[in-house]
C-alpha cells in the first residue's frame, strides 16, 4: 500500500488542539494505515489504498472538520513529490536552511497571483524587512525569510489571500526528516 504524507496546518496551536491518538483512532476507521507522526504533531505518515494526492488531501480535510471541528490545511504528497519539492527550492543552501520554507499549496498558483504576492510585499529588488526572498514553485511557494521567520511580516494568511489557496509551511530541515523517515520504512 503506498505510503503519505499529510502535512496539516495551524494545528495545536491557536485553539486547534489534537491529541494525536485521537487522529490515529479517527482515520483507522477510514482507510488509513500505519499513521504516524514526525517532527512535529502536524507533519502525519500514512498508509492508504493508491488515490490521488488532492482527494486524500480533501478526504483528511474533512475528517478533521467533521471529528475535531478543525478547519485546516491540509496538503497531502508522496515521498516522491516532497522530494522534488526540495530540489526545486532555488534558495536551498544559499542560507541557513532553518529559514528557507517550502508553503505547500492546495493547488497551483497563476504566474499573475504570485506577481501580486511579491508586488503587494514590497516587490522585486525593493527592501523587505527581513530580507526575504519568494519563488513560486510546484503547488508550492519556495521562501527564503532571509535573517529569520520570527521578524517576517510575511505570513501564511497574506500568502493564502493573495494566492487563493490554502498552505501550510515547513522548512527544509522538516521535509528532508521526513523524507528520511518515508525512506526507512
Amino acid at each position: 500500500m503506498p505510503r503519505y504524507v499529510a502535512f496539516l496546518g495551524a494545528i495545536n496551536v491557536g485553539g486547534n488542539r489534537l491529541l494525536m491518538e485521537d487522529l490515529r483512532n479517527a482515520l483507522k476507521y477510514e482507510d488509513f494505515e500505519d499513521v504516524e507522526t514526525v517532527v512535529a504533531s502536524d507533519n502525519v505518515l500514512f498508509s492508504h489504498p493508491e488515490r490521488p494526492t488532492p482527494g486524500l488531501s480533501e478526504k483528511l480535510a474533512f475528517i478533521l472538520r467533521e471529528e475535531f471541528d478543525v478547519d485546516s490545511a491540509v496538503i497531502v504528497r508522496t515521498k516522491e513529490e516532497v522530494e522534488a519539492l526540495i530540489a526545486e527550492n532555488p534558495f536551498a543552501g544559499e542560507n541557513d536552511d532553518k529559514f528557507v520554507h517550502v508553503m505547500l499549496l492546495s493547488r497551483q498558483p497563476t504566474a499573475e497571483q504570485f506577481a501580486d504576492l511579491d508586488a503587494n510585499f514590497g516587490g522585486p529588488g525593493k527592501a523587505r524587512s527581513g530580507g526575504e526572498r519568494m519563488a513560486l514553485g510546484t503547488e508550492a511557494l519556495h521562501i527564503d525569510f532571509g535573517t529569520g521567520v520570527s521578524s517576517s511580516k510575511l505570513t501564511g494568511a497574506f500568502i493564502e489571500r493573495r494566492l487563493d489557496a490554502r498552505g501550510t509551511a515547513r522548512n527544509l530541515p522538516s521535509l528532508r526528516r521526513v523524507v528520511e523517515k518515508m525512506d526507512h520504512e
